[in-house]
């Protein structure tokens, strides 16, 4: 029946009310910004840049398995001029890190990061003085966990990225559990009242019970 309207409505065989609702039932209405959005998030071109063994897990995901082309991210650009997120695929050595700032500065805006493995996210085995983490450094979007993680793990966090550039990102767990003003402190501290009461003054640094924080108002101020 479908395919019967689309071709009397492509004939011109479609008038009045049965027109108007075939025209409503294909109208998607959407803002400038929203469309951008998508177009980008859909077209994302990472920089062909390996750093270590993670490196051979992320030129797999542009093979038949994961097969990344689904959502437009298979177009590696040799040339940061043409590319426009960065994935740190391996550990970041504290030499390595100013080239690795200086690809990401000759990137496209806007631009994003993806450090992908333990070692690029936490320095991970390589847990010494001359590893750095890429946060450190760089504004990282996304974590991938693992040493190192497979091809499905990056096209996850490939994913999360689109949504995140679409400006629908997934809610955390502090959002999922409606945990906003929980805090672990440590015995014998207390959270001042600029963190559990919005209309309080700006968040000072937290206190031993009993004194007072920095820069808050109050006697011993």
């Amino acid at each position: 029946m479908e395919q019967r309207r689309a071709r009397d409505f492509l004939k011109g065989d479609l008038e009045g009310q049965e027109l108007e609702e075939y025209v409503e039932s294909r109208l998607l209405t959407t803002t400038l910004d929203k469309a951008g959005a998508w177009a980008a998030s859909n077209a994302l071109f990472p920089a062909t840049f390996g750093l270590a063994c993670c490196a051979i897990e992320m030129m797999s995901i542009v093979a038949s398995r994961v097969d990344i082309a689904r959502f437009g991210f298979e177009a590696f650009r040799a040339s940061p001029r043409q590319a426009d997120i960065l994935i740190l695929s391996g550990r970041v050595s504290i030499k390595m890190a100013p080239v690795v700032r200086r690809v990401y500065d000759q990137m496209l805006e806007p631009k994003w990061a993806i450090a992908m493995g333990a070692c690029s996210s936490s320095m991970g085995v390589f847990n010494n003085y001359a590893i750095v983490p890429a946060d450190k450094f760089l504004p990282v979007d996304i974590h991938v966990p693992g040493c190192p993680p497979r091809p499905e793990a990056l096209a996850h966090a490939i994913l999360k990225l689109r949504k995140m550039v679409q400006d629908q990102p997934d809610l955390g767990w502090r959002s999922r559990y409606d945990a906003e003003k929980t805090a672990e402190l440590m015995p014998g501290y207390e959270l001042p009242a600029s963190m559990t009461d919005p209309s309080a003054a700006e968040p000072v640094a937290l206190a031993p019970v009993g004194e007072t924080a920095a820069g808050q108002e109050g006697e011993g101020a």
